[in-house]
């Protein structure tokens, strides 16, 4: 009885230090998986996978030639571009062209009329895949974002200008109405909007929109860098001084193409006073509610990032019970086709549907309607006082 005790017990340790190790085990894998597609490991779980997988369709070409074509080397080649590093791509290239020696050897010659053969245009194929695999791995590389965080880092950057153009919720009595539309429908834009609520018991609206020089992907860089640096400027400077600190800004840069148009608005929500200071920025639009009439309001600029000691005149204005103001960018109104004062014109003739709906849902109605197919960044903002 002891000894059948014993047995029991030198078994059951044998079978707990199975389970810790296989626990382990699987953890470690674990980890190295999700550290591998975080990132921050190496790539030699993906690397020998890979070179298993040459052989494998190396054997399934040569035994069925019909099912599995020579050419299919290119799948392993396509793959390891995205997951290897260049340096670890040079021994799965060496790998498939040790396979192709051998199926150029085991299979009938190319000048037959039988299928599956290594031809002189299988080998030309398989080496334009590697080169090109070649050439993804290196810019991943040159970039230092690999493929499997490059698409989560463009989303959080995408997320981080719509969060930074997040308006701020209004006292009762006004509303805000506003759309971006990114060139050719791409997910990045020049345009973008930064605003604040300041000054004592947060009652005056501040509110900057900037539209930097280019459109799309080749403006969203420099987009994403002003955004942030005038959001921290927004609320931390006297309002006249905004935009002398965001022209020094871009004077500061150097970039080739380094200017953008901005236009300030300062808005005392207890009053419905405000100041519009612009810089090149294209004129807003007020709706008089007792009139039903728009009137332009233009204040005196220079475009930001072109010279130092620039001065900003402001308008001023106020904003009664029923009256909107409509701020945009000039992909709005402005085309090749079309000049400045006809395509205000049409906007505001298109806005003029939406005063019996106050306005509620009509930014991107008029984006749609007015300048809909413009392969141009577009962005509206509408204020309105209920």
């Amino acid at each position: 009885m002891a000894d059948r005790r014993v047995g029991l017990s030198a078994a059951t340790a044998r079978l707990h230090q199975a389970q810790k190790t296989w626990h382990r085990a699987r953890t470690t894998l674990r980890r190295s998986a999700v550290d591998y597609f975080r990132g921050g490991a190496s790539d030699w779980v993906a690397l020998v996978g890979l070179l298993l997988t040459v052989p494998a369709l190396a054997c399934a070409t040569v035994l069925t030639p019909l099912w599995c074509a020579p050419e299919a080397l290119v799948l392993p080649l396509i793959a390891g571009g995205l997951l290897l590093r260049p340096a670890s791509l040079l021994a799965l290239y060496a790998a498939a062209a040790v396979a192709l020696m051998v199926e150029s050897l085991l299979l009938p010659p190319w000048e037959s009329a039988d299928g599956g053969r290594v031809t002189p245009g299988t080998i030309l194929v398989v080496a334009a895949a590697g080169l090109s695999a070649l050439l993804v791995a290196q810019f991943r590389s040159r970039v230092g974002v690999p493929w499997r965080r490059g698409g989560t880092m463009l989303f959080d950057l995408r997320e981080r200008i719509r969060v930074q153009s997040k308006l701020p919720k209004l006292p009762a009595g006004w509303h805000h109405e506003m759309a971006l539309r990114p060139a050719g429908g791409q997910s990045f834009s020049g345009d973008f909007v930064v605003a604040a609520r300041t000054g004592p018991g947060r009652r005056t609206l501040e509110l900057v929109l900037t539209d930097v020089s280019g459109k799309g992907m080749d403006a969203a860089s420099r987009a994403l860098l002003l955004s942030g640096a005038f959001g921290g400027l927004l609320g931390s400077l006297p309002p006249h001084a905004f935009l002398p600190a965001a022209n020094g800004y871009l004077l500061r840069q150097s970039w080739e193409e380094g200017f953008a148009t901005s236009v300030h608005l300062v808005l005392d929500l207890d009053s419905g006073d405000y100041e519009l200071l612009s810089a090149g920025h294209v004129p807003a639009m007020q709706l008089n509610a007792g009139s039903g009439k728009w009137e332009e309001k233009a204040a005196e600029g220079p475009l930001l990032g072109v010279y130092d000691g620039a001065e900003f005149d402001p308008v001023k204005g106020t904003l009664r019970r029923g009256d909107v103001l409509m701020l945009f960018t000039d992909g709005l109104v402005e085309t090749a086709e079309r000049d400045l004062t006809e395509g205000m014109d049409r906007l505001t003739g298109e806005a003029d549907r939406y005063v019996a709906t106050s306005f509620h849902g009509a930014a991107w109605h008029l984006i749609e309607s007015v300048a809909r197919d413009v392969n141009d960044d577009r962005a509206l903002l509408l204020i309105c006082r209920d």
